[in-house]
């Protein structure tokens, strides 16, 4: 099979996905490819992704390469450094039997990655799982003493003009089926009006469902001009010392930020923003909340989040998943019944206009009864 392209390429997916055009070819260098950053690449459509690394390594059941197999989107993985070095972003190339040519010049060879092989490796990622998991718990502990100001000292919390104390506060993360647990709340967000947090992403996450973030909070890296430009107070996360990357974006744009310095991720400072302004209550969506997603973010330990899930765990309900729980599907009975009670004041007034009816009153009494009017 040939396929003929097209090249997007960059570092971060997160990056690429943004700009790749429908049928154009993907170039990455994202081992052990991880859902939110296969979703992007899903919905960008490129006609192929090629990776300098392993899509996925084994060394946990990353679910990215199975999402895009799933779409119909062919994976070509350990290209290596140089071959992603030598690709032109822009330039046209042919991908042929696993081999890369640019003007019939051969730049590299790669895996295909096939469906059966890629289970082959999950299974053999969750096998590993508990090594993984080994890893996992002692970088925690180290990390948690390094962080432990999370929970044990006053945060320096920017001045907004949000108003927060004594109100809801939802907080949108671009996590596992985010979309269909907004959705899932949709009656929630209209009856209680929650101040709305956008993390990064998240604030897109809101655009789409037709909401306006009223804080966007995060690095700014993944999150979109028209998000950006919303009208949104943004909270810009940086570093311990001060130094906040994502200041440069908002300047770029003519616009104004305040800085949030605390280690941890950008959820973490959403949730501790919530919190130390007395939120009455958090709601969460799509945060991440179990192992896999802390092995995709990539950051050891991810200490943080369990620091700040301790404290602001009594207002917390973290709505991830509610989508799977409950789904608001009409049923057939319903339906009948629904037709059934259109039908009664019809029934009702065709009795009074005929006395004489009587099987017309029984029927409305048995009505009655059924629907417990």
């Amino acid at each position: 099979m040939e396929i003929r392209s097209i090249v997007r390429k960059d570092k971060k997916t997160k990056n690429l996905a943004k700009r790749i055009k429908p049928g154009e070819i993907a170039v990455i260098n994202h081992p052990d490819l991880d859902r939110i950053a296969a979703e992007m690449l899903v919905k960008s459509k490129p006609r192929l992704v090629i990776n300098a690394g392993d899509s996925i390594s084994g060394r946990y059941p990353n679910p990215g390469p199975g999402l895009l197999l799933e779409a119909g989107i062919p994976i070509l993985d350990r290209v290596g450094e140089d071959c992603f070095a030598a690709l032109p972003d822009g330039g046209e190339i042919a991908v042929k039997d696993s081999r890369i040519f640019y003007a019939s010049r051969l730049l590299g060879e790669g895996r295909t990655l096939t469906g059966g092989l890629v289970e082959k490796m999950a299974e053999k990622g969750r096998q590993n799982l508990h090594l993984e998991l080994e890893n996992f718990v002692r970088n925690t502990l180290e990390y948690a003493l390094r962080e432990k100001d999370l929970l044990l000292r006053e945060l320096p919390l920017p001045e907004i003009k949000t108003g927060i104390r004594g109100k809801q506060v939802l907080i949108i993360v671009r996590g596992e089926n985010y979309r269909e647990d907004l959705q899932t709340i949709s009656s929630y967000i209209r009856e209680m009006k929650p101040v709305l947090i956008g993390v990064d992403g998240g604030a897109d996450a809101l655009l789409e469902s037709g909401l306006t973030p009223d804080i966007i909070a995060g690095d700014m890296d993944s999150v979109s001009d028209e998000a950006l430009l919303s009208g949104a107070e943004l909270v810009v996360h940086a570093y311990a010392d001060g130094r906040a990357p994502g200041l440069e974006r908002l300047r770029k744009l003519g616009l104004e930020g305040v800085v949030f310095p605390v280690p941890g991720t950008s959820e973490d400072i959403a949730l501790l923003l919530a919190y130390e302004k007395k939120a009455a209550l958090i709601v969460a969506v799509g945060t991440h909340t179990n192992m896999i997603d802390f092995l995709e973010k990539g950051r050891k330990g991810m200490a943080s989040t369990f620091l700040v899930r301790l404290k602001v765990g009594s207002i917390l309900v973290d709505a991830r998943g509610v989508s799977m729980l409950y789904r608001n599907r009409i049923k057939t009975r319903d339906i009948i019944l629904i037709c059934l009670a259109a039908l009664i004041p019809l029934l009702a007034l065709f009795s009074l206009e005929h006395p004489g009816s009587n099987w017309l009153r029984l029927l409305w009494l048995r009505l009655r009864i059924i629907l417990g009017l």
